[in-house]
């Protein structure tokens, strides 16, 4: 009996829509990029229930034939590409032909099209690939695509999302890799009935502060550094964020031939153009755009094409490095030398020559022979004599690291050493504490301890802090709230996307709480996560960073004892939540070897 069959094309199309349509910002992503395809100037995006309930996109391209609004449902229908060597001269955002029929497998699709050439326009109705209605409709010129109840006939897939607050950031995060790249084309965005952006046609620099401009003060347009470079094998033109406007979760884009992808590769030759301008742990913001032949370039990796080969990575590399850094010096945001820091190569001395150096002393065994086995005090079947057990390798080890990092602080004196490090004498030789690692990691346990608590202790303000954030931020400030009412923040939403910063924690200080609050709320986009334990620990060690003492702070030995203390207190104190190293140990023996 044979036993190999074709899938039906229901169960077919629900396969691929496994790989091309993974939440509705996947969804919302196809459906833009055809509008944007058909020559769509207005796109207006209307959703409900983040998605799940209601998806729709409304643009006036040129629309489809009654014909064509029938045939894009099938798979593998497309007007973008009829022949294989077209994919290696695409100018169109899709060319699959997955993505409708993929969506129309999953969900319940209604479509109203018609062209500008057309009396009547077309209804087609679609409901897990079955054909519902298709019949002449009244209609405008465009397409009003709608997807209602994504995933209804998948229940599996549908419990994989996550809430509607999470969903509706990875929508908005969609929506901003869009919107960036066409800034010639009117956007408009509606949530549950709230216009969350209303994105007219303007320039590349407008379009980028309407986006992000509320996170930071005086909006982010003048911050920006031009970039451009035209070679004979890209051209790459955007902008860049000077130095000092780092943080720790910038707004980092790529765009290839007006779409998004992600290259780490790229993102090292960025960084590299950065050497030695950022603080630690920041980054740059950056938002730069590739104009390169398409048949240098395969975008045919993976279905969300957002992972791009080039044909020649390391070239790009180097144009990508060279015109950050010219940029940089350009607009004089690059450091100046120190010729005076200390580290530096020293100079020789006037009247130092060669006579005055001293031949090296090398000192020889005479009695060492490599063939000659050492003596032991082996016997065999006694070979356990010669190995330590495991449970005495664990206690030895634990009571050489409280010899090492916990001494005894009342036998010896801290030293500060150039306003960083902490350095205190020890049995074994001296050891060095990085006084704002350590400093955070002993708030990291008071945070935590306050989260326990559900009691923060808090500052008010004299004068409240307004904090303008933008749509994806204002909805994830809205959902962790309650867990920055634990650390001491008193927040009142005044507007969808203001809030009012009525006190801060105490241990904040003198600090920037808005400044911290937005960093919070860009680490927690940028690594996810959506449980309430996770939220806490980030918000704890983010904080902790904030309102931990900087370096370059001077500190009388009462207060180096007191953080010492603090510190050997806590169960780990040589690591960082975050998993950065706080102690280390010069040996007494390593110091000898320097010496000699």
């Amino acid at each position: 009996m044979d036993i190999i069959h074709l899938l039906p094309d229901s169960v077919a199309n629900q396969i691929a829509a496994g790989e091309v349509i993974q939440r509705p910002a996947s969804c919302l992503k196809e459906l833009v990029e055809n509008s944007l395809d058909a020559g769509a100037k207005t796109i207006h995006v209307i959703v409900r229930d983040a998605g799940r309930t209601l998806l729709q996109v409304t643009d006036d391209g040129k629309g489809m034939s009654a014909t064509d609004a029938r045939m894009a449902f099938e798979r593998h229908a497309t007007s973008k590409i009829a022949k294989a060597e077209d994919l290696f001269a695409l100018h169109t955002m899709g060319f699959r032909g997955e993505a409708l029929a993929s969506i129309a497998a999953v969900a319940q699709v209604e479509v109203l099209t018609r062209r500008a050439e057309d009396e009547v326009g077309t209804l087609v109705e679609i409901s897990g690939s079955e054909v519902v209605r298709h019949e002449p409709a009244q209609t405008a010129v465009g397409t009003c695509m709608k997807v209602k109840n994504l995933f209804f006939n998948v229940p599996a897939r549908r419990r994989f999302l996550k809430t509607d607050a999470t969903e509706l950031r990875n929508l908005i995060n969609c929506f901003y890799r869009i919107v960036l790249v066409y800034p010639d084309v009117h956007f408009v965005l509606v949530s549950d009935d709230e216009l969350l952006y209303d994105l007219p046609k303007s320039s590349l620099k407008q379009r980028i502060e309407a986006v992000f401009g509320r996170t930071m003060r005086n909006g982010i347009a003048s911050r920006l550094v031009d970039v451009n470079a035209d070679t004979a094998a890209v051209r790459i033109f955007g902008y860049i964020g000077k130095p000092e406007d780092a943080q720790k979760q910038a707004q980092q884009y790529f765009f290839v031939n007006g779409r998004y992808m992600k290259h780490p590769y790229f993102h090292k030759a960025v960084m590299s153009a950065y050497a030695g301008m950022l603080a630690p742990d920041h980054n740059p913001y950056y938002f730069l755009y590739f104009d390169i032949e398409p048949d240098a370039i395969d975008i045919n990796i993976h279905p969300t094409k957002t992972e791009i080969k080039f044909a020649d990575e390391q070239m790009i590399w180097q144009i990508v490095l060279a015109a950050v850094r010219e940029s940089l010096g350009k607009f004089n945001v690059t450091p100046s030398i120190d010729f005076d820091r200390e580290g530096e190569i020293e100079m020789p001395q006037a009247g130092s020559g060669r006579g005055d150096a001293k031949m090296p002393q090398v000192s020889i065994n005479s009695s060492y022979n490599p063939f000659k086995r050492a003596e032991t005090n082996y016997v065999p079947g006694n070979w356990q004599q010669l190995y330590p057990s495991a449970e005495e390798q664990r206690q030895e080890t634990a009571e050489s690291e409280q010899r090492l990092f916990a001494p005894d602080l009342s036998q010896a004196t801290p030293y500060q050493y150039k306003e960083r490090y902490i350095l205190l004498p020890v049995e074994t030789g001296l050891l060095t504490v990085d006084q704002h690692l350590a400093h955070t990691a002993v708030l990291y346990k008071h945070f935590r301890k306050q989260q326990a608590d559900k009691q923060g202790v808090k500052q008010q303000v004299l004068f409240p802090e307004v904090l303008d954030l933008n749509a994806a931020d204002a909805t994830l400030l809205v959902q962790i709230q309650e867990e920055l009412e634990y650390v001491g923040f008193e927040i009142c939403q005044l507007a969808p996307n203001s809030f009012s910063v009525d006190a801060v924690p105490a241990e904040l200080g003198g600090g920037n709480p808005l400044r911290t609050l937005i960093g919070i709320l860009h680490e927690l986009q940028e690594t996810g996560g959506s449980t309430r334990e996770t939220w806490e620990q980030r918000i704890a060690l983010s904080l902790a960073e904030d309102a931990a003492i900087k370096r370059g702070k001077v500190l009388q030995e009462s207060e180096m004892r007191d953080l010492l203390e603090r510190l050997f207190a806590l169960e780990n104190y040589q690591y960082t939540p975050g998993g950065k190293r706080i102690c280390s140990i010069i040996s007494d023996e390593e110091m000898e070897r320097k010496m000699k």
